[in-house]
């Protein structure tokens, strides 16, 4: 096989898509407008630890800060965050709308599924997805993609 032919990247990604298309339909059939799926977490990160900077944000949830702050503005324009003051003046946490808090049941709900679903798959599959992350995580630490790409 042609190496421009490998699917191993394409397959990956497409895989992830269908998945994340799924999600996004439960939020479309229930009529929430503007939803993406990668507002789900913060948003629930939001309503667990109330609100917080995007430096925190991104730092719960694992991301950098120019990610965070590009999905902050994204969910502000769609009205699910909001502003709030700072302890110091210097800083702007954000927080919930109102419109969020009263969607966070369903989010949670959905959250919930989608944690449970997973499981399952990964329960179904001879060789589990979370132990092929961890064989990743644990093969990139000892040499990183990065010097794997460069070589």
């Amino acid at each position: 096989m042609d190496l421009l032919d490998s699917n191993h990247w394409s397959d990956l990604h497409a895989l992830l898509a269908e998945l994340d298309r799924d999600v996004a339909a439960l939020y479309t059939k229930a009529g929430i407008e503007g939803m993406r799926t990668r507002f789900v977490g913060p948003l629930i990160a939001l309503h667990r630890f109330g609100p917080m900077t995007i430096r925190e944000l991104a730092d719960r949830r694992g991301v950098s800060h120019s990610a965070m702050s590009q999905t902050a503005a994204a969910m502000a324009r769609a009205g699910f965050v909001e502003s709030t003051a700072g302890a110091d003046g210097r800083t702007r946490p954000i927080g919930l709308t109102a419109r969020s808090r009263e969607l966070m049941p369903f989010m949670v709900a959905e959250w919930r599924s989608t944690e449970a679903a997973v499981r399952r798959l990964d329960e179904e599959l001879p060789y589990s997805m979370t132990q092929v992350v961890a064989d990743l995580r644990q093969l990139l630490a000892t040499k990183p993609f990065a010097e794997r790409l460069r070589s």
